[in-house]
């Protein structure tokens, strides 16, 4: 390949290579790495076939790099719980134009939400895999078992234990919509205001009774070591948080994986508190909130 074919190469699939790596990791950091290595390798062991496509090729080379890379951070310790890296809508629209609009069970922007991350952690590499090309990308299987090197019965099988162990995010799953983003915008708004003034009382009505907040500092600030559970204790949890954030703070609204958030920066943060901290929420049947994610880690944060 001529450096010339190889730029104009990359251009065209590294947003569709992006896309995958993320989905598949749930980390942009390691999307990133993920597609950088894929263009190496087609530098230094190019296809065997000089008349494959690439972009299959591609794909397929960051798909197995992508497992390879989900099967280490599984076996690896993690300081905390572990949450998605945000990424705004608009970037990840951007990175994805090349897909088009695949019928797939999963709209595009539903796979990049967070629930619907979140929900992939319970499958194994393999089964992320063919879940996301099956019925994301809407990859028929035996596009499927070439892209990942599978017998296609094996594809046939893998997609339904995965499809199995996906049932509780189908029972309540609530794609994103407009509706449900002025939602998601009123009650942060509201959260941040109750948190501002000191008001338990207003901050519990907007809390579900079975609401969950999980942080991810990463191990380098300080936040919940595992979720906090209960309107009552995160009620307490929030309160805590608040008290100790003295002095100035901007607050920023955008929207991040199809819903809006707030990125909390502190220009002088206390000891062990992050600078950057991005808050977002699901709510509930009932409008109320019900999980609750506070994102500080900074390698997390490196999209926004």
């Amino acid at each position: 390949m001529s450096e010339v074919d190889l730029g104009a190469l990359y251009e065209r699939e590294r947003g569709s290579l992006w896309g995958l790596a993320y989905r598949m990791t749930g980390s942009a950091n390691d999307a990133d790495d993920l597609v950088q290595e894929a263009f190496t390798r087609a530098i230094e062991r190019p296809p065997a076939d000089p008349r494959r496509p690439w972009g299959p090729w591609l794909a397929t080379v960051t798909l197995n790099l992508s497992r390879d890379q989900l099967r280490e951070r599984q076996r690896r310790s993690y300081t905390g719980e572990w949450l998605p890296s945000p990424v705004p809508s608009e970037v990840l629209v951007e990175r994805d134009a090349r897909w088009g609009d695949p019928a797939g069970r999963y709209a595009l922007r539903e796979s990049v939400g967070y629930a619907f991350l979140l929900a992939l952690e319970v499958l194994t590499p393999s089964q992320r895999a063919v879940l996301i090309l099956r019925d994301v990308f809407d990859h028929s299987v035996r596009d499927t078992a070439e892209a990942l090197e599978l017998t296609e019965a094996n594809v046939k099988t893998t997609l339904h234990r995965a499809r199995k162990a996906m049932e509780p995010y189908d029972q309540a799953r609530r794609p994103p919509s407009v509706e449900e983003g002025a939602a998601v915008e009123e009650a942060l708004t509201r959260l941040f205001g109750a948190l501002g003034a000191g008001d338990s009382e207003t901050l519990l009505a907007l809390l579900a009774e079975d609401v969950v907040s999980k942080s991810d500092g990463g191990g380098q600030f300080v936040s919940a070591l595992k979720p906090i559970r209960g309107r009552d204790a995160v009620a307490r949890f929030l309160l805590g948080l608040a008290g100790r954030l003295s002095g100035d703070f901007e607050l920023t609204a955008l929207e991040v994986n199809g819903l809006p958030a707030l990125l909390l920066v502190l220009p002088e943060p206390p000891p062990n508190v992050a600078p950057r901290q991005l808050v977002r929420c699901d709510l509930d049947a009932e409008g109320r909130v019900g999980a609750l994610y506070g994102v500080m880690a900074s390698d997390k944060l490196s999209e926004l």
